[in-house]
């Protein structure tokens, strides 16, 4: 029996793109390019409906739906003729949990200073990491909102959130619990990601990190994943050369996994150390960089479905090789794109990283659409029910002011002017004013 009353109607747009209207959960290959998309015709546009519960209720002509919810009520209507209807976009990699800046390693980086001597240097993370560790909880916060709600401007409805600027256990445990309280503040959707093994911390060696990651930190976490102050998801560690090594980097994914954790970790991004080869014998839902991947890492992660997060604006800040994209989707590895948000990649836009996967990892612009969307999706265990605009699956919906999609993508740094609406789980979360 139908409902009679729903929570909101996007009415008579000009196209809908459902990225994909036949349950899959992941898009591989030739399909990549393959987009559902629904374009308003003679008959009339295309109307979405949102139920009270937050989930597509109904994809169709605006006359069809118009005929079939005749008799029912909403508690928001919204016209959307001429306009253009995205999925919500979902971030795969960010670090939005962080004090101070590195605009000065900017400015050493355009010098021509690599990542490696900025670190030996004490820059990088470990100037994040003092900065972090001196802010309170009420400033993390404070510096965490207004960033997510940057995202939010941008298109994003759905983020992965990494801690990894503490390096202890008190530390990486105060970062979490800024995630957590995010979640009930900013309606962005999270995905919590503990990362305490970014970085050796000044004073220990990789072996005593390891070990504190492994004693002390993760049980932490692990404790408070159990007793529901934290909802952590996934298990992440920075796999390369002066860092975590393989073995390391397999003894804390492991950990992680028995606590009931998804791997989704750092991996080739300076050096080939063989650990895509590592995350796929593990299952790893998600490797992130891969700029050094082998080819028989590409080949591992394929039989094994692990899926690659790119990160296209590391490669474009940090002068890298970007990651051979073009090779990975011919062997059949899934694609998922990530803004890779931190300080020293300062970038809250899914909709610019989209548009540098184009241009510096030649995707197309269908396959990098994708990959920000239903493959983003299944990177968080999310396909089920994010990233594609499908009866049953949750509304997260962009409304844009273009005649086609593709507008989103080529007219580079417009996002913010084109977007007019951004709604999360039928509830009008941003309207450009």
């Amino acid at each position: 029996m139908m409902a009679n009353h729903y929570k909101l109607l996007i009415k008579n747009a000009r196209q809908v793109v459902q990225v994909c209207n036949r349950g899959e959960r992941v898009l591989i290959g030739p399909a990549m390019r393959d987009l559902a998309v629904l374009n308003e015709d003679s008959s009339g546009g295309i109307s979405i409906v949102i139920s009270r519960e937050g989930t597509i209720a109904a994809i169709d002509r605006h006359s069809k739906v118009a005929d079939s919810f005749k008799r029912c009520s909403f508690d928001k209507e919204i016209d959307a003729t001429g306009k253009c209807v995205l999925p919500g976009l979902i971030d795969g990699h960010t670090h939005p949990v962080w004090a101070g800046d590195r605009v000065h390693e900017f400015a050493l980086k355009l010098a021509g200073a690599g990542y490696e001597e900025i670190h030996k240097a004490g820059g990088g993370i470990h100037f994040t990491t003092e900065k972090t560790r001196a802010a309170t909880e009420d400033e993390l916060l404070a510096s965490l909102k207004e960033r997510l709600q940057s995202m939010l401007r941008h298109g994003t409805t759905t983020a992965e959130c990494k801690s990894g600027y503490g390096l202890d256990t008190e530390n990486e445990l105060k970062m979490l619990r800024v995630i957590e309280r995010a979640r009930k503040e900013v309606p962005v959707e999270i995905s919590s990601t503990f990362c305490g093994a970014h970085a050796v911390p000044k004073g220990k060696t990789v072996e005593e990190s390891t070990k504190d990651v492994l004693d002390h930190q993760l049980p932490a976490v692990l404790a408070l994943n159990q007793s529901g102050e934290l909802r952590v998801e996934n298990i992440d560690v920075f796999c390369e050369k002066g860092v975590f090594n393989v073995e390391q980097t397999k003894q804390i994914l492991e950990a992680g996994v028995k606590g009931g954790l998804a791997i989704n970790f750092h991996g080739e991004e300076l050096h080939c150390l063989h650990s895509a080869e590592l995350g796929a014998s593990l299952e790893a839902r998600a490797i992130s960089h891969l700029e050094k991947v082998s080819p028989e890492g590409i080949q591992s992660m394929a039989e094994a479905g692990t899926i690659a997060v790119m990160l296209p604006t590391t490669a474009y800040i940090l002068r890298l090789d970007p990651p051979p994209v073009r090779k990975m989707i011919d062997a059949g590895v899934p694609i998922a794109l990530g803004t890779d948000f931190n300080p020293n990649a300062y970038c809250l836009s899914m909709v610019v990283t989209i548009h540098l996967a184009c241009v510096i990892m030649h995707m197309s612009m269908e396959e990098a659409l994708v990959a920000a969307t239903i493959n983003a999706a299944a990177s968080l265990g999310r396909a089920d029910t994010h990233g594609s605009l499908e009866v049953g699956k949750v509304g997260d919906v962009i409304i844009a002011d273009i005649t086609r999609w593709e507008h989103l993508i080529y007219q580079l740094g417009c996002s913010d002017q084109l977007i007019q609406h951004v709604i999360k789980k039928g509830d009008l979360v941003y309207s450009k004013s």
